[in-house]
């Protein structure tokens, strides 16, 4: 079994930093999953909810800020005190740094509540350009998306993802532990906001799971 971490380590430094994806290699995982999106002028950068309220010391959506505005947004969340002042990091930045080790990322594409123009080709180009697409799964919940990946890079590989709402707790455990004994977890079992579990998994046939148990 694979184990990514979800956001970096994002269950003790913020998440989607650069701070949480070198504690989360230091940590001996496998893997880490992360979201990009798209700023005012067209730059890659990751962080994953559209709107900076909730993880950031700004206010409004990621998209009307151009990346020298946000090189001075806090993305340090509630770890503030902690970490002090945690920017938001570049999709460049992080490729630059995962050429230097060995991790496989997995990227979501964040396109299902707002579509951003170029999204996918300029986060693509940037895979090619670094040499990663050997150690790259890219994820999005906008089946557009994933399909437009696809010409941009039609020799990766390319797989289905499924969704499984489970009736209880057992039904979820039996469901993560069949299928991440040979594969690969990707992110949780975790609660997200009112749900109760939520697991992300490839199996062994390269088929990826997404379980949520409300």
């Amino acid at each position: 079994m694979k184990v990514f971490a979800h956001r970096g380590f994002s269950g003790r430094y913020p998440q989607n930093t650069m701070l949480a994806f070198q504690k989360a290699l230091e940590s001996g995982c496998d893997g880490i999953e992360l979201d990009v999106q798209l700023t005012k002028d067209g730059e890659v950068v990751i962080i994953h909810d559209e709107y900076l309220d909730d993880l950031t010391d700004f206010t409004g959506n990621v998209r009307d800020y151009t990346l020298g505005e946000l090189k001075s947004c806090n993305a340090g969340g509630k770890w503030q005190e902690t970490y002090g002042f945690q920017p938001i990091p570049t999709f460049e930045e992080y490729c630059e740094w995962a050429s230097g080790n060995s991790l496989i990322t997995n990227v979501e594409i964040k396109s299902s509540v707002y579509y951003y123009e170029e999204l996918e080709k300029k986060t693509m180009e940037l895979i090619e350009r670094f040499g990663l697409k050997e150690r790259i799964i890219i994820s999005s919940f906008n089946h557009l998306s994933a399909l437009s990946c696809k010409d941009f890079m039609p020799d990766m590989t390319w797989a289905t993802s499924l969704y499984v709402d489970c009736e209880d707790e057992a039904s979820f455990d039996n469901y993560f532990d069949s299928l991440s004994a040979d594969g690969v977890v990707m992110m949780g079992p975790e609660a997200v906001g009112e749900l109760r579990a939520v697991a992300w998994v490839t199996d062994q046939f390269g088929v990826t799971w997404q379980l949520v148990w409300k």
